[in-house]
């Protein structure tokens, strides 16, 4: 389907969210540990019971797959978003809600965000990770200040946030800039998380010696 006319309803019975949409990182494929289906399934469904519109990767396979039929079935809109040269590899079947082709994957992510009020990675592989990263620098570079958040299901982002603190104690990453990243092991959790989430331009203000400090 074109981008036109979505899938989306009335407000339901579903509370009132802060983010109207959410774009959510993930894998082409479902990993090795029904685990990671059984997350992505489960974050369709808080999106739908929070009224919350998904924006994703375009694809109906994997992960991708699951999180867009759970979401565009509970009567929310999905906006998927991918690269002409992708369109064989990671759509099969019928594509779900509406789609925006674009020449690159550059002009994907540059379009998610634009579409997005905050950012959500589950379990992937290099793509999510690069996805993730790239939203995580933008934040501490002031270019957004929308909520990024890490579905750590089963620990598997463990070691990727081991490395962050690593970055923190080796002197690359500001304390501040740490809690950019918001994690937690279910949807729910994570969500409520994000819907707190105070901003770095609103906790930090420059000092005088150039380094970032809590206001």
């Amino acid at each position: 389907m074109e981008t036109g006319q979505g899938n989306e309803v009335g407000s339901g019975s579903g509370s009132k969210a802060r983010f109207r949409s959410i774009c959510v990182f993930c894998g082409s494929r479902s990993g090795n540990r029904p685990s990671f289906s059984e997350a992505a399934l489960d974050l369709g469904k808080q999106l739908v019971e929070r009224n919350i519109n998904l924006v994703y990767g375009g694809g109906s396979v994997g992960l991708m797959g699951l999180i867009s039929k759970t979401v565009y079935d509970g009567g929310r809109h999905v906006l998927g978003i991918i690269p002409t040269d992708l369109l064989p590899n990671e759509i099969s079947g019928e594509t779900i809600g509406d789609v925006i082709k674009v020449a690159d994957m550059h002009d994907r992510k540059s379009e998610m965000a634009k579409h997005a009020d905050a950012f959500i990675a589950l379990p992937g592989g290099y793509g999510t990770m690069e996805e993730l990263l790239e939203m995580i620098a933008y934040s501490q570079l002031g270019i957004h200040h929308k909520p990024v958040g890490l579905l750590n299901v089963d620990g598997y982002y463990d070691s990727l946030l081991h490395l962050f603190d690593t970055g923190v104690h080796q002197g690359f990453i500001e304390d501040s800039a740490r809690h950019i990243v918001v994690s937690a092991e279910t949807a729910a959790e994570l969500l409520r998380k994000m819907e707190e989430f105070v901003p770095l331009h609103d906790r930090v203000v420059p000092g005088t010696d150039g380094q970032w400090t809590s206001k």
